[in-house]
């Protein structure tokens, strides 16, 4: 079984998807709406996977004091989690640890294999609701014959990262991920997989990629990550030509 670690903010404006805010028709405070929904459908795909959903959150004492609020912060994502699984007492809390997020992962995962024995483990990050149960599913069948599995996103991002052992994790996010992730899991012998490329959202420029693909599935009666597929939709969010660009807007 695979342990599922979803790293978590609360959702909290300013603190999760500043970039967005600023490079989309989105405010602060909706794109932390858009974290929340895709916090949520990432809990629930880990849920209805094979793997064990263990959800890593950053508490208020690690945040800067801007972003602490009068709700805890565990408070807030068991809030999430409650409202997004069918059986909330199942998943796992735990803070992290490290100053970095590199740090925080390695520190996670490197518990997870020599600590507790689990028999993978891993790193996800809380803005990819297009990782499924398909996804996880594959990436555990995956991670039988390989030590890494890597989950690719745009601009070398990793939206997924597993491992049935340890590597080099300091610095090892460090731009492109996918490229650092694989060279240090090359560098401790280990053999590298990868899942089909996924969207992530960080920016405009992000969303703009991923508008287009969940309407298209929504169109054709596919699955589609529902929290962040109601609310992009009831935003109204699509992409039209402008000045022979493709550009993002609201109806």
């Amino acid at each position: 079984m695979t342990v599922i670690a979803v790293f978590a903010d609360p959702p909290r404006p300013g603190l999760v998807l500043p970039e967005l805010a600023e490079s989309s028709p989105l405010s602060a405070e909706e794109a932390t709406e858009l974290y929340a929904a895709s916090l949520k459908d990432t809990f629930r795909a880990a849920e209805r996977s094979g793997g064990e959903l263990l959800v890593n959150y950053r508490p208020d004492d690690l945040l800067a004091d801007e972003h602490v609020g009068e709700e805890s912060a565990e408070a807030q994502l068991r809030a999430l989690a409650a409202d997004a699984l069918a059986d909330p007492g199942e998943a796992r809390f735990e803070v992290q640890a490290g100053s970095t997020f590199a740090a925080r992962a390695g520190n996670t995962v490197t518990h997870l294999l020599d600590r507790e024995e689990v028999q993978s483990a891993a790193v996800v990050p809380g803005t990819a609701p297009m990782l499924t149960r398909k996804e996880i599913d594959s990436a555990a069948m995956k991670l039988r014959r390989n030590e890494v599995v890597l989950g690719p996103s745009e601009r070398g991002r990793v939206y997924f990262a597993g491992f049935t052992d340890t590597v080099d994790f300091e610095g090892a996010y460090a731009t492109p991920a996918i490229e650092t992730l694989t060279n240090r899991g090359v560098d401790a012998g280990h053999d590298v997989e990868y899942l089909d490329r996924e969207t992530s959202i960080e920016t405009g420029e992000d969303l703009r990629s991923l508008v287009p693909t969940l309407n298209a599935r929504v169109a054709a009666g596919r699955i589609v990550p529902e929290h962040t597929a109601t609310l992009l939709r009831e935003w109204g969010l699509r992409v039209v030509e402008r000045d022979g660009e493709p550009t993002l807007v609201r109806e």
